[in-house]
């Protein structure tokens, strides 16, 4: 029998220019470029990963950043907000950090009785801050932000549907995930447990506000199943009528996809072999690193892609 999905693997967004995405995400936000590699499925274009000190599952934001991509609208049937944990004593550090930077920013606000402070990144992508005390991980630490400031794991994502009622059931009956409650426009829900409790909120849009995809939206949420449960969550997710695609082997875990009612695309992948199957957890992110199946190509590749480099924390 499959376990419930216990997390948030991964969350991944379309943007438009790799170095401005490295300078916002790990340059101000301070968080670790853990992976640098290429689209598995479109190898001209890379794939960023950020997240905590080892890449941990919950933690990971990763990014296809087509250069000049068309901008998105965030709307019905996408993610409107990402959110990451931070610490209560660091909500008055990250509102004068975003401020000095000149990010325009919301907050801190009170929501749920916690602190949030609302802003978006350089593609318009939403991303909160919430204050929470209660999350486990070695977080990144470099230059200028210290461990108490550290931007931590995923603290929820919210989807905007309109008619949320069979993504509810989705959620709730066949991934597992705990309903905390409803009102007239949101349902929000629990994954996992714990320390590594994240939270799904499904909020209805206004009227006629309609999602496009494009730079500054998200592509897909990808949810933490065990290992040795993926051929049985492939196989539950077909019998429920999805259109679920074979096993995927994406080097760093194996995935599953398929399109969740409200238009959503979700993955469900398994937390191994994890980010230091081919760099030790120093070196991550420090080279373009390919799967053994593009590594014939490497000469072709790293001519296609832009130059990258790691900015110096501000």
């Amino acid at each position: 029998m499959t376990k419930p999905i216990h997390g948030i693997h991964h969350i991944t967004a379309i943007s438009a220019d790799p170095q401005a995405g490295i300078n916002f995400y790990s340059g101000l936000l301070g968080l670790r470029l853990v992976k640098l590699t290429v689209n598995f499925d479109d190898p001209g274009t890379y794939h960023l990963y950020f997240g905590d000190a080892q890449g941990s599952p919950g933690s990971i934001l990763t990014f296809f950043p087509y250069v000049g991509a068309r901008p998105g609208k965030v709307g019905e049937g996408q993610v409107s907000a990402i959110a990451f944990s931070i610490a209560s004593s660091a909500v008055e550090f990250w509102a004068l950090r975003l401020a000095r930077a000149g990010i325009s920013a919301i907050g801190p606000i009170e929501r749920n009785g916690r602190a949030v402070i609302a802003f978006a990144d350089p593609d318009g992508l939403p991303l909160e801050l919430v204050a929470d005390d209660s999350r486990a991980g070695k977080y990144w630490a470099p230059g200028k932000i210290l461990a108490e400031h550290a931007i931590r794991r995923f603290h929820g994502v919210t989807m905007a549907i309109t008619n949320h009622g069979e993504t509810a059931e989705l959620l709730k009956r066949h991934l597992g995930l705990k309903e905390l409650g409803t009102s007239a426009d949101r349902a929000s829900f629990r994954v996992g447990e714990g320390d590594n409790a994240q939270y799904v909120d499904l909020l209805k849009p206004p009227a006629g506000a309609n999602g496009r995809g494009g730079s500054g939206t998200v592509h897909h949420i990808a949810w933490r199943c065990y290992d040795a449960d993926q051929p049985g969550w492939r196989s539950r997710i077909a019998e429920l009528g999805y259109q679920v695609t074979p096993i995927v082997d994406r080097k760093y875990f194996h995935s599953i996809y398929f399109r969740e009612p409200g238009g959503v695309l979700f993955e469900i992948a398994t937390d191994e072999p994890g980010f230091t199957v081919d760099q030790t957890e120093e070196a991550l992110g420090s080279n373009l690193t390919l799967p053994d199946w593009l590594e014939g190509s490497r000469a072709q590749i790293e001519l296609r892609l832009p130059p990258v480099k790691l900015p110096a924390l501000t």
